[in-house]
């Protein structure tokens, strides 16, 4: 049984949950500068715990397209991760990428999707390497799975996995960009209750 009760949390508490999403969104974005080879400025990314059913809406609500990469996670923390991009976001970071120019918003092609999910998982993989040194846990993912679809219908497939656990997901906003290239990514992290509790004991809490 949890001895966090994630709807009444203290400010050290989620102080340490920020610090763990201020230095994932760091770490990802420096994995992503690295990969187009170019300088990528990230603005201090904004976290909060959130129940699911409000996700949706921070993401331009349920029916607005997305893209969306889920992994789970397994080891001695356990629960699921999302990157998502609005379409928009995730077409200038396919450009960015391509060599496009930054103004295509035509469909994304099989190059453009396989440079989605690359982008997916070198970011989600950085997110998690931050959240296993910082933490000294152990954590494998498994293969990221790549959907474009509405924001509720990708977010329905963790709610119906983990809202028998709880409905709290830690969101980290994070915007970052090259020149006048701007992207807003949504870190998703719903580790299970058990692997709060993990976390925090690991940090000395």
């Amino acid at each position: 049984m949890s001895k966090l009760d994630l709807n009444h949390i203290d400010d050290v508490h989620f102080d340490v949950l920020k610090e763990i999403g201020n230095i994932g969104a760091g770490n990802a974005t420096t994995a992503l500068s690295q990969m187009i080879n170019k300088r990528v400025d990230m603005k201090v990314p904004k976290v909060e715990l959130l129940d699911f059913n409000e996700l949706a809406n921070i993401v331009g609500g349920p029916e607005n397209l997305v893209v969306g990469i889920l992994l789970t996670l397994e080891g001695e923390i356990s629960g699921m991760m999302m990157f998502m991009l609005e379409q928009k976001s995730a077409h200038n970071l396919v450009n960015l990428l391509m060599g496009k120019n930054i103004d295509d918003f035509s469909s994304f092609t099989d190059m453009d999707i396989s440079a989605l999910q690359e982008i997916g998982n070198i970011i989600s993989g950085a997110y998690l390497y931050s959240l296993s040194t910082l933490t000294n846990l152990m954590i494998k993912q498994s293969v990221p799975y790549m959907a474009i679809d509405m924001a509720g219908a990708i977010l329905s497939v963790p709610a119906i996995e983990f809202g028998k656990i709880g409905d709290k997901a830690l969101l980290i906003q994070s915007q970052f960009g090259e020149e006048e290239i701007n992207v807003d990514g949504y870190f998703i992290l719903i580790p299970t209750m058990e692997s709060y509790d993990t976390i925090l004991n690991s940090l000395g809490m």
